[in-house]
This record gives C-alpha cells, structure tokens and sequence, in this order.
C-alpha cells in the first residue's frame, strides 16, 4: 500500500516539483496539485504532465472569484486533469464579494456536472450556504469536501449529501476536537487524507512549510482519531482518492 495526497499546491512556491520526489521517498505516490485561479491551474497541468504519479484541478477559488470561469472552461478538457475546484466560499476574509462567491461556485459545481469531474469544495464560515448551493444546483457525485473543519454536526450534512470528507493537518491540532469527532463518524470509504501544502503543517511540524510527504502524519492523526489502524486509513484513502478522482 501507499499514501495518496489528495489536495495539495506542489506548483506553489514554497513547495515545487521536487516534493513530489520527496513525497515519494516516503511513501505517497498519488498526488493531486490544486489549481485555485487561471494562472495556477495552468501551472498545476504542467506538473501534471511532468509526474507519473501526480494529476491537476482546475477551478477558480473563491478569494479570485472576481475572475470567473470563462478562462478556465477550455484547461477542463485537458490531460490529467480529474476535477473542478477548488472552489467554495469564504466568508473569513470576503475577499470576493459573497454574491459573486456563490454565483461563481454554483457555475463550477454546473462544470464538474457537464463534463462529469469531480468537485473540490472550499468553505470557511459559510456552511449553510455551501449546502444549500449544492442543493440547488446538484450535488457531483464526487464530490470533496476539502480541508474539512466542521464538527458532527457538518460531517453529517455531508455525508448525506454524498460526499467525501478530505481531513488535513488540522486533525493533528490541539484545539481540533471537532474536527476529530467528525473524523470519528466518517465511514472508511468517505474519507480522505491532505495536506493543503505549504499550508497547514502538522504537529509536530507546525510553522513550517507543509509538505505532500507529510500526509502520513495527517493519516496517523486520523487512525488515532477513529480508532483505526494506521493501515487501514492508508488503504481506504488510497482507494477512496483513486475513485473519487477517476486515477489510471
């Protein structure tokens, strides 16, 4: 078995291509770079094209939201990219006006629909909107609640909408118990592991840049959590991440 990352920015500065050898050598040998405006998924493509082991997003978060998604509908069709996203909304730092947020993520969850993607969905303090625009538009299939920092409560709602659950380094915090409650009631194949690299660094490398190796960490915080062994959530992610993003 092996760990897959399936959220991280390897085409940001901070972290480059050479993670993914770093990674690697450690034993995570999926890895999916996340485009978050035009630029970045451009960038996430090349990497993808680089790297056996690594596949790209496309999709225009929600702090770019002003940008829209006119420039990124024609990356959706290129090689090795599995999913939309990711995209959201963010009511923390409203550096998009929400209005324009939520149109924007309601036209990418209408893209993952078309062209049959997965969806990766951003949301900082904006829980019931998030749900209910994923009401009203249609929920993906595959669809990824990423960075997940609800508690019981928000991993219900999600589950029963069908979607996945992505954990990061957050679970590993110390003022984390929700998150780790929602870890606790999260079926094995509904999960998912992370990074966010070079956010979110967990302990005991907090305050560095993060790392896609260091998912392993993320995934002993989520066995601890669960009472699970560590292998069974290195299996169960890995088998969830190759199906949820559509891996060959």
């Amino acid at each position: 078995m092996a760990w897959a990352d399936s959220h991280c920015h390897v085409q940001y500065e901070g972290v480059g291509i050479e993670a993914v050898d770093e990674a690697r050598a450690e034993g995570v040998e999926r890895v999916i770079t996340i485009g978050t405006d035009t630029e970045e998924s451009r960038k996430a493509i090349a990497v993808a094209h680089r790297c056996d082991d690594v596949w790209a997003t496309v999709g225009v978060h929600p702090h770019d939201a002003t940008e829209g998604v006119e420039e990124i509908i024609h990356l959706l069709g290129e090689r090795k990219v599995v999913a939309v996203g990711e995209c959201g909304l963010d009511y923390h730092y409203d550096h998009s006006p929400r209005e324009v947020q939520r149109n924007v993520f309601a036209q990418q969850i209408a893209l993952a629909l078309e062209q049959d993607l997965a969806l990766v969905v951003h949301t900082r303090e904006a829980w019931d909107d998030t749900f209910d625009i994923l009401d009203v538009e249609g929920v993906p299939p595959r669809t990824v609640l990423h960075c997940f920092t609800g508690g019981p409560d928000e991993a219900r709602r999600g589950l029963d909408m069908g979607a996945y659950l992505s954990f990061s380094g957050i679970v590993t915090f110390k003022g984390a118990d929700d998150v780790r409650a929602a870890a606790a009631i999260c079926p094995l194949d509904r999960m998912l592991v992370e990074t966010d690299a070079p956010f979110l660094a967990p302990v005991p490398h907090r305050g560095q840049p993060n790392r896609p190796a260091w998912v392993k960490v993320v995934g002993q915080a989520v066995a601890e959590a669960t009472n699970v062994a560590v292998d069974e959530i290195e299996g169960a992610t890995w088998a969830n991440t190759e199906r949820v993003f559509g891996l060959v």
